[in-house]
């Protein structure tokens, strides 16, 4: 599991600059294949800063952001593991955190966790490596890269022996479709 810290920064009581909010909540784990935690979500884009609380508890293990919102994230994959175990964890995964984007079976051939979403995702990689696999391409990051995935079909690969820890700001946006031939 990533070593992180999250401090939230408002207005305290007097309406100075302040940390208001500490920790890491909402975090999920699927033991040798991934860690997350949601560090902020939002139900509104512009976002509301007068919304109290811990906005990171909105909607649980939820994959996407809310409908018209946005959600910050941190992620680490693990080292591949074989296929059938990689496709297996992938597919429990999806249904625990409601994905409804159903791969098709030759996407799971070219990548266990092939998928899209419905959002505008910005992911730096900030510990590691990691391959983009996308649908006749792949794209080998490494710390300080960064992604800008426009709702394109894509999978994660880790070949290599050591974690690779992802922050990724994803935005609810509207659906890309592919041009017709």
């Amino acid at each position: 599991m990533a070593d992180l810290h999250r401090y939230v920064v408002g207005l305290d009581e007097r309406g100075k600059s302040a940390v208001v909010m500490t920790g890491v909540p909402n975090q999920q784990e699927k033991e040798d294949f991934f860690w997350r935690a949601t560090l902020w979500k939002t139900k509104e884009i512009p976002v509301d800063n007068t919304v109290p609380g811990d906005r990171s508890l909105d909607g649980g293990a939820a994959r996407s952001p809310f409908p018209g919102g946005m959600l910050v994230r941190a992620l680490e994959l693990w080292p591949d593991p074989d296929p059938e175990t990689h496709r297996a964890l992938f597919a429990e995964t999806n249904r625990m955190v409601g994905h409804d984007h159903e791969a098709t079976e030759a996407d799971r051939q070219r990548s266990a966790t092939m998928h899209k979403t419905d959002t505008l995702d910005v992911i730096h990689v900030i510990r590691g490596e990691i391959y983009l696999v996308l649908d006749e391409e792949e794209v080998l990051l490494k710390a300080s890269d960064t992604v800008v995935i426009q709702g394109a079909n894509h999978g994660w690969s880790n070949r290599s022996g050591e974690p690779c820890l992802l922050i990724g700001t994803m935005t609810d946006a509207i659906p890309c479709r592919p041009v017709a031939d």
